[in-house]
Protein backbone atom coordinates (compact mmCIF):
# COMPACT_ATOMS: atom_id res chain seq x y z
CA UNK A 1 0.00 0.00 0.00
CA UNK A 2 2.75 2.68 1.25
CA UNK A 3 4.26 1.87 -2.48
CA UNK A 4 1.42 2.37 -4.41
CA UNK A 5 0.54 5.79 -2.00
CA UNK A 6 4.51 6.77 -3.06
CA UNK A 7 3.85 6.42 -6.63
CA UNK A 8 1.14 8.29 -7.18
CA UNK A 9 2.32 11.19 -5.38
CA UNK A 10 5.12 11.31 -7.19
CA UNK A 11 3.41 11.07 -11.06
CA UNK A 12 0.57 13.17 -9.80
CA UNK A 13 0.72 16.72 -12.01
CA UNK A 14 2.04 19.51 -9.61
CA UNK A 15 -1.46 21.51 -9.99
CA UNK A 16 -3.69 18.37 -8.29
CA UNK A 17 -1.53 18.00 -5.43
CA UNK A 18 -4.50 18.24 -2.70
CA UNK A 19 -4.04 21.88 -1.20
CA UNK A 20 -6.06 22.90 1.54
CA UNK A 21 -8.98 25.67 0.52
CA UNK A 22 -8.63 28.74 1.70
CA UNK A 23 -12.26 30.32 3.14
CA UNK A 24 -12.70 32.46 0.13
CA UNK A 25 -12.29 29.25 -2.46
CA UNK A 26 -14.92 27.43 0.02
CA UNK A 27 -17.41 30.35 -0.31
CA UNK A 28 -16.85 30.30 -4.00
CA UNK A 29 -16.72 26.54 -4.75
CA UNK A 30 -20.29 26.56 -3.17
CA UNK A 31 -21.42 29.22 -4.53
CA UNK A 32 -20.64 27.96 -8.05
CA UNK A 33 -22.46 24.29 -7.26
CA UNK A 34 -25.75 26.56 -5.62
CA UNK A 35 -25.60 28.58 -8.94
CA UNK A 36 -25.32 25.37 -11.33
CA UNK A 37 -27.45 23.07 -9.26
CA UNK A 38 -30.21 25.75 -9.77
CA UNK A 39 -29.71 26.55 -13.53
CA UNK A 40 -29.33 23.07 -14.48
CA UNK A 41 -32.60 21.77 -12.32
CA UNK A 42 -35.26 20.08 -14.15
CA UNK A 43 -37.31 23.08 -13.07
CA UNK A 44 -35.54 25.40 -15.62
CA UNK A 45 -36.04 22.87 -18.73
CA UNK A 46 -33.51 22.76 -20.30
CA UNK A 47 -32.91 27.28 -20.77
CA UNK A 48 -34.23 26.09 -24.66
CA UNK A 49 -33.72 29.88 -25.95
CA UNK A 50 -36.75 31.96 -26.10
CA UNK A 51 -38.61 29.51 -23.79
CA UNK A 52 -39.84 29.66 -20.21
CA UNK A 53 -36.93 27.98 -18.44
CA UNK A 54 -34.31 30.74 -20.37
CA UNK A 55 -36.67 33.20 -18.79
CA UNK A 56 -36.23 31.67 -15.30
CA UNK A 57 -32.83 31.30 -15.77
CA UNK A 58 -32.39 35.23 -16.84
CA UNK A 59 -34.23 36.04 -14.01
CA UNK A 60 -32.17 34.55 -11.82
CA UNK A 61 -29.28 36.08 -13.21
CA UNK A 62 -30.68 39.37 -12.71
CA UNK A 63 -31.41 38.54 -8.93
CA UNK A 64 -27.34 38.04 -8.41
CA UNK A 65 -26.73 41.60 -9.49
CA UNK A 66 -29.12 43.49 -7.48
CA UNK A 67 -27.81 45.31 -5.01
CA UNK A 68 -23.82 45.21 -6.56
CA UNK A 69 -21.96 48.14 -8.88
CA UNK A 70 -23.39 46.52 -11.86
CA UNK A 71 -25.06 48.59 -14.35
CA UNK A 72 -28.31 47.41 -16.26
CA UNK A 73 -26.58 47.66 -19.79
CA UNK A 74 -29.73 47.35 -21.99
CA UNK A 75 -32.56 48.60 -23.82
CA UNK A 76 -34.77 46.83 -21.08
CA UNK A 77 -33.00 47.43 -17.81
CA UNK A 78 -30.24 44.16 -18.21
CA UNK A 79 -32.22 42.28 -20.79
CA UNK A 80 -32.01 42.90 -25.02
CA UNK A 81 -34.53 40.66 -26.80
CA UNK A 82 -34.12 39.42 -29.98
CA UNK A 83 -36.40 37.19 -32.38
CA UNK A 84 -35.83 33.34 -33.09
CA UNK A 85 -36.97 32.53 -36.53
CA UNK A 86 -38.20 29.07 -35.38
CA UNK A 87 -39.28 28.22 -39.70
CA UNK A 88 -41.55 26.56 -41.35
CA UNK A 89 -42.95 23.44 -39.39
CA UNK A 90 -46.24 21.42 -39.64
CA UNK A 91 -49.12 23.11 -37.55
CA UNK A 92 -50.52 21.56 -34.74
CA UNK A 93 -53.93 20.54 -36.76
CA UNK A 94 -51.41 18.37 -39.47
CA UNK A 95 -52.07 14.61 -39.19
CA UNK A 96 -52.26 11.88 -41.55
CA UNK A 97 -53.47 8.40 -40.87
CA UNK A 98 -53.52 5.19 -42.87
CA UNK A 99 -56.19 2.70 -42.02
CA UNK A 100 -57.33 4.40 -38.97
CA UNK A 101 -53.37 4.54 -38.04
CA UNK A 102 -51.80 7.94 -37.09
CA UNK A 103 -48.46 8.07 -38.96
CA UNK A 104 -45.68 9.41 -36.92
CA UNK A 105 -43.87 12.54 -37.83
CA UNK A 106 -40.62 12.78 -38.91
CA UNK A 107 -40.43 8.98 -38.25
CA UNK A 108 -42.72 8.04 -40.71
CA UNK A 109 -43.27 10.49 -42.65
CA UNK A 110 -43.48 14.72 -43.49
CA UNK A 111 -44.66 16.87 -45.82
CA UNK A 112 -42.33 18.52 -48.35
CA UNK A 113 -41.37 22.00 -47.30
CA UNK A 114 -43.12 23.22 -50.55
CA UNK A 115 -45.85 20.80 -50.09
CA UNK A 116 -49.23 22.77 -51.54
CA UNK A 117 -52.00 22.24 -48.06
CA UNK A 118 -55.22 20.67 -47.94
CA UNK A 119 -57.61 18.31 -46.44
CA UNK A 120 -58.59 15.13 -48.64
CA UNK A 121 -60.30 11.62 -47.89
CA UNK A 122 -59.17 8.99 -50.16
CA UNK A 123 -59.81 5.13 -50.80
CA UNK A 124 -56.39 4.72 -52.35
CA UNK A 125 -54.29 1.87 -53.68
CA UNK A 126 -50.84 1.67 -54.28
CA UNK A 127 -51.02 0.20 -57.41
CA UNK A 128 -53.46 2.21 -59.25
CA UNK A 129 -53.54 5.75 -59.70
CA UNK A 130 -57.18 7.73 -60.44
CA UNK A 131 -59.03 10.56 -60.12
CA UNK A 132 -60.00 11.60 -56.95
CA UNK A 133 -57.22 9.39 -55.22
CA UNK A 134 -54.01 10.23 -53.29
CA UNK A 135 -50.80 9.03 -55.86
CA UNK A 136 -48.01 6.95 -55.00
CA UNK A 137 -44.49 7.38 -57.19
CA UNK A 138 -41.20 5.40 -55.74
CA UNK A 139 -38.88 7.67 -55.99
CA UNK A 140 -36.52 4.76 -56.37
CA UNK A 141 -37.67 4.16 -60.24
CA UNK A 142 -37.01 7.83 -61.19
CA UNK A 143 -34.11 7.60 -59.76
CA UNK A 144 -33.37 4.71 -61.59
CA UNK A 145 -35.09 6.17 -65.00
CA UNK A 146 -32.94 8.89 -65.00
CA UNK A 147 -29.42 7.63 -64.06
CA UNK A 148 -27.87 8.41 -67.44
CA UNK A 149 -29.53 11.78 -67.48
CA UNK A 150 -26.90 14.57 -66.68
CA UNK A 151 -29.28 17.64 -66.68
CA UNK A 152 -32.10 15.40 -64.44
CA UNK A 153 -33.34 17.19 -61.27
CA UNK A 154 -35.43 15.64 -59.11
CA UNK A 155 -37.21 18.45 -57.54
CA UNK A 156 -37.99 19.82 -60.83
CA UNK A 157 -39.47 15.82 -61.14
CA UNK A 158 -41.72 16.67 -58.12
CA UNK A 159 -43.02 20.15 -59.53
CA UNK A 160 -43.94 18.67 -62.81
CA UNK A 161 -45.04 15.83 -61.52
CA UNK A 162 -47.36 17.44 -58.97
CA UNK A 163 -49.07 19.49 -61.86
CA UNK A 164 -49.76 17.27 -64.22
CA UNK A 165 -51.80 14.51 -61.68
CA UNK A 166 -53.40 17.26 -60.02
CA UNK A 167 -54.41 18.35 -63.83
CA UNK A 168 -55.69 14.43 -63.31
CA UNK A 169 -57.94 14.80 -60.40
CA UNK A 170 -55.32 13.72 -58.16
CA UNK A 171 -55.86 14.67 -53.94
CA UNK A 172 -52.48 14.47 -53.23
CA UNK A 173 -48.71 12.98 -53.97
CA UNK A 174 -47.06 10.34 -51.51
CA UNK A 175 -43.74 9.46 -52.20
CA UNK A 176 -41.27 7.18 -51.02
CA UNK A 177 -37.95 5.18 -51.86
CA UNK A 178 -37.70 1.52 -51.66
CA UNK A 179 -33.93 1.72 -53.29
CA UNK A 180 -30.79 2.68 -51.54
CA UNK A 181 -29.88 5.42 -54.05
CA UNK A 182 -29.88 8.86 -52.08
CA UNK A 183 -32.46 10.49 -52.97
CA UNK A 184 -31.92 14.01 -51.08
CA UNK A 185 -35.67 14.76 -50.21
CA UNK A 186 -35.63 16.67 -46.85
CA UNK A 187 -37.50 19.38 -45.36
CA UNK A 188 -36.12 23.13 -44.92
CA UNK A 189 -37.73 24.58 -42.58
CA UNK A 190 -36.76 28.07 -44.25
CA UNK A 191 -37.93 27.27 -47.70
CA UNK A 192 -39.25 29.69 -49.60
CA UNK A 193 -40.58 28.30 -52.70
CA UNK A 194 -44.08 28.25 -54.16
CA UNK A 195 -46.20 26.00 -52.99
CA UNK A 196 -47.15 22.69 -54.96
CA UNK A 197 -50.05 22.08 -56.79
CA UNK A 198 -51.48 19.56 -54.08
CA UNK A 199 -49.98 17.95 -51.07
CA UNK A 200 -47.17 15.91 -51.21
CA UNK A 201 -45.29 13.79 -48.53
CA UNK A 202 -43.03 11.41 -48.27
CA UNK A 203 -42.83 8.40 -46.50
CA UNK A 204 -40.07 7.01 -44.69
CA UNK A 205 -38.75 3.75 -45.42
CA UNK A 206 -39.85 2.78 -41.79
CA UNK A 207 -43.26 4.62 -42.50
CA UNK A 208 -43.69 3.01 -45.79
CA UNK A 209 -43.27 -0.68 -44.45
CA UNK A 210 -45.51 0.02 -41.25
CA UNK A 211 -48.43 1.56 -43.20
CA UNK A 212 -48.57 0.11 -46.14
CA UNK A 213 -47.49 -3.72 -45.96
CA UNK A 214 -49.70 -5.08 -49.01
CA UNK A 215 -49.61 -3.44 -52.55
CA UNK A 216 -52.35 -5.17 -53.26
CA UNK A 217 -54.39 -4.07 -50.44
CA UNK A 218 -56.77 -0.53 -50.59
CA UNK A 219 -56.11 2.30 -47.87
CA UNK A 220 -58.40 4.13 -46.39
CA UNK A 221 -56.40 8.15 -46.10
CA UNK A 222 -57.54 10.57 -44.04
CA UNK A 223 -55.13 14.18 -43.62
CA UNK A 224 -54.77 17.56 -43.19
CA UNK A 225 -51.71 19.11 -44.61
CA UNK A 226 -51.18 22.99 -43.28
CA UNK A 227 -48.22 24.59 -41.84
CA UNK A 228 -47.49 27.53 -39.43
CA UNK A 229 -44.58 29.76 -38.99
CA UNK A 230 -44.04 30.36 -35.42
CA UNK A 231 -41.29 32.76 -33.75
CA UNK A 232 -39.90 32.91 -30.41
CA UNK A 233 -38.13 35.78 -28.17
CA UNK A 234 -34.80 35.28 -26.38
CA UNK A 235 -33.14 37.21 -23.94
CA UNK A 236 -29.50 38.09 -23.37
CA UNK A 237 -28.56 40.10 -20.25
CA UNK A 238 -26.24 42.56 -20.01
CA UNK A 239 -24.40 44.48 -17.04
CA UNK A 240 -21.71 47.15 -17.48
CA UNK A 241 -19.18 48.25 -14.97
CA UNK A 242 -18.14 51.45 -15.27
CA UNK A 243 -14.54 52.65 -14.43
CA UNK A 244 -14.89 55.82 -16.71
CA UNK A 245 -11.81 53.90 -18.17
CA UNK A 246 -11.45 54.77 -22.05
CA UNK A 247 -11.17 50.25 -22.97
CA UNK A 248 -13.73 48.43 -21.87
CA UNK A 249 -13.54 44.20 -21.58
CA UNK A 250 -16.01 41.84 -22.47
CA UNK A 251 -16.95 39.05 -20.30
CA UNK A 252 -19.35 36.67 -21.88
CA UNK A 253 -20.92 33.17 -21.74
CA UNK A 254 -24.09 31.63 -23.18
CA UNK A 255 -27.25 30.53 -20.97
CA UNK A 256 -29.39 28.81 -22.86
CA UNK A 257 -29.53 25.00 -23.39
CA UNK A 258 -31.37 22.39 -25.61
CA UNK A 259 -34.72 22.23 -23.75
CA UNK A 260 -36.16 19.04 -24.21
CA UNK A 261 -34.23 18.84 -27.46
CA UNK A 262 -37.20 19.90 -29.86
CA UNK A 263 -34.66 21.90 -31.96
CA UNK A 264 -32.95 18.62 -32.30
CA UNK A 265 -29.61 19.31 -31.69
CA UNK A 266 -29.33 16.63 -28.68
CA UNK A 267 -26.64 13.84 -29.21
CA UNK A 268 -28.87 11.23 -27.80
CA UNK A 269 -31.91 11.83 -29.67
CA UNK A 270 -34.52 11.71 -26.80
CA UNK A 271 -36.83 14.05 -25.38
CA UNK A 272 -36.03 14.02 -21.55
CA UNK A 273 -34.98 17.92 -20.49
CA UNK A 274 -31.15 18.41 -20.81
CA UNK A 275 -30.00 20.22 -18.17
CA UNK A 276 -26.89 21.44 -19.21
CA UNK A 277 -24.66 21.68 -16.13
CA UNK A 278 -21.41 21.97 -18.40
CA UNK A 279 -22.93 23.56 -21.11
CA UNK A 280 -23.18 25.90 -19.85
CA UNK A 281 -24.41 26.64 -16.92
CA UNK A 282 -20.93 26.04 -15.85
CA UNK A 283 -20.07 29.15 -17.49
CA UNK A 284 -22.75 31.05 -16.46
CA UNK A 285 -21.74 30.33 -12.92
CA UNK A 286 -18.25 31.54 -13.31
CA UNK A 287 -19.45 34.80 -15.05
CA UNK A 288 -21.70 35.34 -12.30
CA UNK A 289 -18.89 34.99 -9.74
CA UNK A 290 -16.49 37.04 -12.13
CA UNK A 291 -18.59 39.90 -12.26
CA UNK A 292 -19.43 39.83 -8.35
CA UNK A 293 -15.53 39.91 -8.19
CA UNK A 294 -14.90 43.06 -10.54
CA UNK A 295 -17.79 44.84 -8.93
CA UNK A 296 -15.85 44.76 -5.70
CA UNK A 297 -12.35 45.53 -6.89
CA UNK A 298 -11.93 45.36 -10.55
CA UNK A 299 -8.65 46.48 -12.17
CA UNK A 300 -9.23 50.24 -12.86
CA UNK A 301 -7.91 51.03 -16.23
CA UNK A 302 -10.72 49.29 -18.26
CA UNK A 303 -14.55 49.24 -18.00
CA UNK A 304 -16.12 45.36 -17.99
CA UNK A 305 -19.07 44.50 -20.12
CA UNK A 306 -20.51 41.36 -18.86
CA UNK A 307 -22.83 39.71 -21.33
CA UNK A 308 -25.18 36.48 -20.88
CA UNK A 309 -25.73 35.07 -24.35
CA UNK A 310 -29.20 33.65 -25.76
CA UNK A 311 -29.48 31.49 -28.68
CA UNK A 312 -25.93 30.10 -28.81
CA UNK A 313 -27.13 26.37 -29.12
CA UNK A 314 -28.76 28.02 -32.21
CA UNK A 315 -26.04 29.38 -33.93
CA UNK A 316 -24.31 31.78 -31.97
CA UNK A 317 -27.55 33.97 -32.26
CA UNK A 318 -27.39 36.37 -28.79
CA UNK A 319 -24.19 37.22 -30.00
CA UNK A 320 -24.23 38.10 -33.30
CA UNK A 321 -27.64 39.66 -32.27
CA UNK A 322 -25.41 42.11 -29.46
CA UNK A 323 -22.84 42.84 -32.32
CA UNK A 324 -25.20 44.20 -34.71
CA UNK A 325 -27.15 45.89 -32.35
CA UNK A 326 -24.63 46.97 -30.10
CA UNK A 327 -26.35 47.80 -26.58
CA UNK A 328 -23.27 50.16 -25.52
CA UNK A 329 -20.33 51.99 -28.06
CA UNK A 330 -17.03 52.03 -27.13
CA UNK A 331 -13.53 51.02 -27.47
CA UNK A 332 -13.32 47.28 -27.17
CA UNK A 333 -10.28 45.86 -25.89
CA UNK A 334 -10.93 42.52 -25.87
CA UNK A 335 -13.24 39.32 -25.24
CA UNK A 336 -12.88 36.46 -22.97
CA UNK A 337 -15.52 33.42 -23.62
CA UNK A 338 -16.50 30.96 -21.39
CA UNK A 339 -18.19 27.84 -22.94
CA UNK A 340 -18.25 24.34 -21.16
CA UNK A 341 -15.71 25.30 -18.15
CA UNK A 342 -17.19 22.53 -15.49
CA UNK A 343 -15.26 19.22 -16.55
CA UNK A 344 -11.65 19.92 -16.18
CA UNK A 345 -9.68 16.86 -15.57
CA UNK A 346 -6.00 15.74 -17.16
CA UNK A 347 -6.86 14.05 -19.95
CA UNK A 348 -8.76 16.61 -21.52
CA UNK A 349 -6.76 19.45 -19.90
CA UNK A 350 -8.38 23.09 -19.94
CA UNK A 351 -7.81 24.65 -24.20
CA UNK A 352 -7.13 28.31 -23.86
CA UNK A 353 -8.82 29.35 -27.82
CA UNK A 354 -8.10 32.52 -29.30
CA UNK A 355 -4.26 32.16 -27.96
CA UNK A 356 -3.36 33.63 -31.82
CA UNK A 357 -5.95 36.39 -31.63
CA UNK A 358 -3.24 39.16 -30.15
CA UNK A 359 0.71 39.19 -30.19
CA UNK A 360 0.23 40.36 -26.61
CA UNK A 361 -1.68 36.68 -25.88
CA UNK A 362 1.46 34.99 -24.85
CA UNK A 363 3.16 37.20 -22.82
CA UNK A 364 0.34 37.86 -20.52
CA UNK A 365 -0.69 34.11 -20.32
CA UNK A 366 3.12 33.63 -19.01
CA UNK A 367 2.53 36.18 -16.42
CA UNK A 368 -0.63 33.93 -15.22
CA UNK A 369 0.72 30.80 -14.10
CA UNK A 370 -2.13 28.17 -13.38
CA UNK A 371 -2.39 24.63 -11.10
CA UNK A 372 -4.41 23.84 -14.30
CA UNK A 373 -2.81 21.48 -16.85
CA UNK A 374 -3.51 24.11 -20.12
CA UNK A 375 -3.55 23.32 -24.27
CA UNK A 376 -3.27 26.73 -26.33
CA UNK A 377 -5.23 27.04 -29.47
CA UNK A 378 -4.68 29.71 -31.88
CA UNK A 379 -7.65 30.08 -33.28
CA UNK A 380 -10.10 32.82 -32.90
CA UNK A 381 -13.30 31.02 -34.35
CA UNK A 382 -14.76 28.26 -32.87
CA UNK A 383 -18.12 26.80 -32.04
CA UNK A 384 -18.98 29.42 -29.13
CA UNK A 385 -20.09 33.05 -28.72
CA UNK A 386 -16.05 34.45 -28.72
CA UNK A 387 -16.36 33.69 -32.78
CA UNK A 388 -18.44 36.52 -33.45
CA UNK A 389 -16.39 39.02 -32.17
CA UNK A 390 -13.14 37.40 -33.79
CA UNK A 391 -15.68 38.49 -36.55
CA UNK A 392 -15.07 41.97 -35.39
CA UNK A 393 -11.79 41.85 -35.67
CA UNK A 394 -11.03 41.89 -31.86
CA UNK A 395 -8.95 39.52 -29.48
CA UNK A 396 -10.72 36.62 -27.87
CA UNK A 397 -9.64 34.09 -25.62
CA UNK A 398 -11.86 30.78 -25.33
CA UNK A 399 -12.05 28.82 -22.14
CA UNK A 400 -13.16 24.93 -21.87
CA UNK A 401 -12.14 22.34 -20.40
CA UNK A 402 -12.88 19.84 -23.42
CA UNK A 403 -16.28 17.63 -24.33
CA UNK A 404 -17.22 14.45 -23.08
CA UNK A 405 -19.77 11.66 -23.18
CA UNK A 406 -22.46 13.97 -21.44
CA UNK A 407 -22.11 16.45 -24.40
CA UNK A 408 -25.14 17.34 -25.90
CA UNK A 409 -26.91 14.78 -23.68
CA UNK A 410 -29.81 14.76 -21.40
CA UNK A 411 -27.24 13.15 -18.51
CA UNK A 412 -25.04 16.66 -18.67
CA UNK A 413 -25.89 17.37 -14.78
CA UNK A 414 -24.62 19.04 -12.22
CA UNK A 415 -22.99 15.97 -10.04
CA UNK A 416 -20.72 15.82 -12.70
CA UNK A 417 -19.12 19.11 -12.49
CA UNK A 418 -15.70 19.33 -11.31
CA UNK A 419 -15.90 22.41 -8.70
CA UNK A 420 -12.67 22.70 -7.69
CA UNK A 421 -11.17 22.82 -11.34
CA UNK A 422 -13.99 25.76 -12.17
CA UNK A 423 -12.70 27.49 -9.29
CA UNK A 424 -9.09 27.51 -10.90
CA UNK A 425 -11.13 28.83 -14.10
CA UNK A 426 -12.25 31.46 -12.61
CA UNK A 427 -8.63 32.51 -11.33
CA UNK A 428 -7.17 32.34 -13.78
CA UNK A 429 -9.42 34.14 -15.70
CA UNK A 430 -9.21 36.70 -12.94
CA UNK A 431 -5.23 36.58 -13.19
CA UNK A 432 -5.40 37.43 -17.13
CA UNK A 433 -7.42 40.46 -16.06
CA UNK A 434 -5.37 42.11 -13.96
CA UNK A 435 -1.98 41.49 -15.70
CA UNK A 436 -3.63 43.06 -19.15
CA UNK A 437 -4.76 46.38 -16.55
CA UNK A 438 -1.26 47.58 -17.77
CA UNK A 439 -0.98 46.60 -21.32
CA UNK A 440 -3.87 48.96 -22.76
CA UNK A 441 -5.75 48.18 -25.75
CA UNK A 442 -4.34 45.04 -26.79
CA UNK A 443 -3.34 44.90 -31.01
CA UNK A 444 -5.67 42.38 -33.26
CA UNK A 445 -4.34 39.38 -35.15
CA UNK A 446 -5.82 37.22 -37.64
CA UNK A 447 -4.89 33.48 -37.03
CA UNK A 448 -6.23 29.91 -38.47
CA UNK A 449 -10.10 29.12 -38.01
CA UNK A 450 -11.56 26.10 -37.12
CA UNK A 451 -13.72 24.72 -38.98
CA UNK A 452 -16.93 22.91 -37.15
CA UNK A 453 -18.34 22.08 -33.51
CA UNK A 454 -17.08 21.11 -30.08
CA UNK A 455 -18.35 17.54 -30.34
CA UNK A 456 -16.52 16.90 -34.32
CA UNK A 457 -16.75 13.31 -35.48
CA UNK A 458 -15.32 13.50 -39.47
CA UNK A 459 -12.85 12.63 -40.96
CA UNK A 460 -12.26 15.32 -43.44
CA UNK A 461 -13.69 19.07 -43.93
CA UNK A 462 -13.71 21.86 -46.20
CA UNK A 463 -11.71 23.96 -43.81
CA UNK A 464 -14.89 26.80 -43.66
CA UNK A 465 -16.34 28.63 -41.12
CA UNK A 466 -20.23 27.71 -41.49
CA UNK A 467 -22.79 31.19 -40.60
CA UNK A 468 -24.86 29.67 -38.20
CA UNK A 469 -27.03 32.24 -38.34
CA UNK A 470 -28.03 31.98 -42.49
CA UNK A 471 -31.07 31.85 -42.99
CA UNK A 472 -31.35 30.50 -46.17
CA UNK A 473 -31.42 27.70 -48.17
CA UNK A 474 -27.41 25.79 -47.73
CA UNK A 475 -24.86 26.38 -45.66
CA UNK A 476 -23.08 30.25 -46.00
CA UNK A 477 -19.38 30.36 -44.64
CA UNK A 478 -17.88 33.39 -43.29
CA UNK A 479 -14.64 32.52 -44.57
CA UNK A 480 -11.99 29.86 -45.11
CA UNK A 481 -8.96 28.46 -43.18
CA UNK A 482 -5.87 29.46 -44.33
CA UNK A 483 -4.23 26.44 -46.18
CA UNK A 484 -7.18 24.10 -45.79
CA UNK A 485 -9.28 22.62 -48.64
CA UNK A 486 -11.69 25.73 -48.85
CA UNK A 487 -9.03 28.31 -49.22
CA UNK A 488 -7.29 26.13 -52.47
CA UNK A 489 -10.33 26.13 -54.02
CA UNK A 490 -11.04 30.00 -53.35
CA UNK A 491 -13.90 29.50 -51.65
CA UNK A 492 -15.06 33.19 -49.92
CA UNK A 493 -17.13 34.67 -47.14
CA UNK A 494 -20.80 34.87 -48.13
CA UNK A 495 -20.29 32.11 -50.37
CA UNK A 496 -23.12 29.27 -50.20
CA UNK A 497 -22.57 25.53 -50.09
CA UNK A 498 -25.59 23.96 -51.64
CA UNK A 499 -24.39 19.94 -52.61
CA UNK A 500 -21.52 17.98 -51.56
CA UNK A 501 -21.43 14.87 -53.71
CA UNK A 502 -24.84 12.95 -53.81
CA UNK A 503 -26.21 15.35 -50.85
CA UNK A 504 -27.93 18.52 -50.89
CA UNK A 505 -26.86 20.81 -48.36
CA UNK A 506 -30.13 22.18 -46.87
CA UNK A 507 -28.67 23.42 -43.50
CA UNK A 508 -25.18 23.13 -41.39
CA UNK A 509 -26.74 20.16 -39.95
CA UNK A 510 -27.28 18.58 -43.24
CA UNK A 511 -23.97 19.55 -43.96
CA UNK A 512 -22.66 17.28 -41.01
CA UNK A 513 -24.22 14.65 -42.17
CA UNK A 514 -22.66 14.92 -45.20
CA UNK A 515 -19.13 15.57 -44.66
CA UNK A 516 -19.66 12.19 -42.16
CA UNK A 517 -20.30 10.38 -45.60
CA UNK A 518 -16.50 10.23 -46.72
CA UNK A 519 -13.23 9.66 -45.74
CA UNK A 520 -9.66 11.40 -46.91
CA UNK A 521 -9.06 10.31 -50.36
CA UNK A 522 -12.48 10.06 -51.52
CA UNK A 523 -13.37 12.14 -54.41
CA UNK A 524 -16.51 14.22 -55.06
CA UNK A 525 -18.07 17.66 -56.00
CA UNK A 526 -18.95 20.51 -54.19
CA UNK A 527 -21.46 22.67 -55.89
CA UNK A 528 -21.83 26.58 -54.31
CA UNK A 529 -23.38 29.28 -55.21
CA UNK A 530 -22.08 33.04 -55.16
CA UNK A 531 -24.44 35.73 -55.87
CA UNK A 532 -26.67 33.80 -58.14
CA UNK A 533 -24.02 31.64 -60.75
CA UNK A 534 -23.92 28.24 -59.45
CA UNK A 535 -20.33 27.10 -59.34
CA UNK A 536 -19.07 23.53 -59.42
CA UNK A 537 -15.64 21.93 -58.54
CA UNK A 538 -14.22 18.54 -58.46
CA UNK A 539 -12.81 18.08 -55.15
CA UNK A 540 -10.10 15.34 -53.01
CA UNK A 541 -10.53 15.05 -49.89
Amino acid sequence: MRKVIVLFTLVLPLGLIAQKLNRTDKVLIQSLKSHIQFLASDALEGRRAGDIGEQKAVDYIINQYAGLSIKPASDQGFIQSFPIDEGKKLATAAYVTINNQTALIDSDFFALSSSGTGNFVSKASVTLNEPKQVWFKDISDVLEENASNPHFDLNDWIINTANQIKSKGALALFLHNSGNTVDNIQFNKYDTATALAIPVVYFTKQGYTKLFNDELATYNIQAIIAFEHPTRTAHNVVGLIDNHAKNTIIIGAHLDHLGFNQDKHGLDLNSFIHNGADDNASGTAALIELAKWLSKKSPKNNNYLIIHFSGEELGLLGSKYWLDHPTLQGNFNYMINMDMVGRYDTTRKLTIGGYGTSSKWAEILSKTPTPLLTHYDSAGTGPSDHASFYRKDMPVLFMFTGSHSDYHKATDDWDKINYEGEKDVIHLVQDIIKTTDTYGKLDFLKTREQSMGKSTKFTVSLGVMPDYAFTGTGVRIEGASQGKLGEKLGLKASDVLIQLGDYKLIDVMGYMQALSKFKKGDKTTLVIKRGSEEIKFEIQF
